[in-house]
């Protein structure tokens, strides 16, 4: 298991995503849910004021939150919005977090945005032009930046490597932390093809800051990264495999869609802890060893 300078917080175990649906429920529980933190969508929250920033600021009360992004396009040609990064990391400073994810993709063109997260062509150019709009980030939000996998449903010609070396290119020449989606990895790897055994071994170790669970929806040939129901047998096991080789890493459960009960969320977010706090022990000094 590898030294990991990008998982100083590892100790901070399981998360959700924060949905007004939920804010009733999360208000009106016990002081200490059994929850260690929340993740926001970050540009739900740039703004000046008003009902989202004083709903947040209760939140942060009780639990530490981190900034997810799904606009930042590290992945753009024409490079990235000053005002964009101005207002993240305005909200980064503001609730004080430890580090800001977003997405290795692409999504705007000519000042227009799609509101989609974008596969690349997996070619050494564009993994030049994404680390350094990485770098960039990196400078102005002054906290360290994790990238995420995407999963996607078509293939460009232009690609002369695999995911994961295009994925672990852009990380060392960066030199920024990896969100390991485990559920982007297996859905990707069903369109595509792929062992995600082989995905999942291939990424520097030493890079992984994070993680995320979701649900997807399988179809007759390929499956769609949806959020919209529990996470699936075939990626448990994964993310149980995942740890064995991480070691214990802050892990978020992704729920977006077709949202249920607070109390079911919770009950996902279980199984993960339960799996996290198993790694967690086998990693503790003095934990016992066969033999």
């Amino acid at each position: 298991m590898s030294a990991n300078r990008f998982n100083a917080h590892s100790a901070l175990g399981v998360g959700v995503g924060l949905r007004a649906p939920h804010l009733d429920d999360l208000f009106a529980a016990p002081e200490k849910l059994p929850l260690d933190w929340f993740e926001i969508i970050a540009e739900n929250f740039m703004v000046d004021g008003g009902r989202p920033l004083q709903t947040l600021e209760q939140v942060r009360s009780r639990y530490p939150v981190i900034p997810h992004g799904v606009s930042t396009y590290v992945g753009s040609a024409q490079g990235l919005d000053p005002a964009h990064l101005r207002r993240l990391k305005a909200l980064v400073r503001r609730i004080e977090a430890p580090w800001v994810s977003d997405h290795l993709c692409w999504g705007a063109v000519d000042g227009h945005t799609s509101h989609d997260l974008l596969p690349l062509p997996y070619t050494s150019e564009v993994a030049r032009l994404c680390a350094a709009n990485i770098r960039q980030v990196q400078d102005v939000l002054e906290v360290p930046f994790v990238i995420e996998n995407v999963s996607s449903y078509a293939e460009f010609r232009a690609s002369t490597m695999t995911e994961w070396q295009f994925v672990t290119e852009v990380a060392e020449q960066a030199d920024c932390g990896l969100l390991l989606d485990v559920n982007n990895v297996y859905v990707s790897s069903v369109n595509h093809g792929f062992d995600p055994r082989t995905y999942l071994a291939a990424i520097p170790a030493e890079r992984v800051a994070q993680l995320h669970l979701a649900g997807h929806a399988r179809f007759e040939s390929f499956i769609i990264d949806t959020h919209d129901a529990p996470v699936a047998d075939a990626v448990w096991q994964l993310y149980a495999e995942t740890l064995a080789r991480l070691g214990p890493t802050p892990t978020l459960l992704e729920w977006d869609a077709q949202l249920p009960t607070f109390a079911e969320l919770l009950a996902e977010a279980g199984k993960a802890a339960k799996l996290l706090a198993e790694v967690t022990a086998a990693a503790a000094p003095g934990a016992a060893r066969a033999g």
